[in-house]
């Protein structure tokens, strides 16, 4: 599984707008000068993020864009379904008709990986990607649980 440019840009996005917590408001052209964005892909963005409540827009001379809610209550998650849609692995979660309904023994577990992958994402806020993460090791495959 991959994310898409958009919502990784999003993520890149969100993390830079939630560097201007406190300060005051930012504008969606400063966010694409800090990130290294096209300034058209920010405000696609921008617009996307803003209608999911992530961020807010302000009007008026000191106006500009700011977290629509704290950094430590945004989600991964919310990030990437704001911009994607539902966090889903496969089409037939979503009620689609499939070849291969009649035999498929995997329909029912579907669900459950969703819901734990969706769960991972959603464990990680815009608060803890501000910090530089801990230094982990990562674990080779003969490590990780079955």
């Amino acid at each position: 599984m991959r994310l898409s440019n958009l919502a990784d840009y999003a993520v890149i996005t969100m993390c830079q707008a939630a560097t201007h917590c406190g300060d005051g408001r930012v504008s969606a052209a400063e966010l694409a000068a800090e990130t290294g964005l096209p300034v058209p892909t920010v405000q696609k963005l921008v617009s996307k993020l803003t209608g999911a409540g992530l961020l807010r827009s302000v009007r008026g001379a000191h106006g500009g864009l700011q977290l629509g809610r704290p950094a430590a209550a945004i989600t991964v998650a919310d990030i990437v379904e704001a911009i994607e849609g539902p966090i889903a692995l496969t089409a037939c979660v979503d009620h689609v008709a499939c070849d291969f309904e009649a035999g498929c023994n995997m329909r029912a577990h579907w669900p459950i990986i969703n819901v734990a992958l969706r769960g991972a994402l959603a464990g990680i806020t815009l608060s803890q990607l501000r910090n530089p993460p801990a230094a982990r090791p990562i674990p080779l495959i003969e490590e990780i649980p079955a």
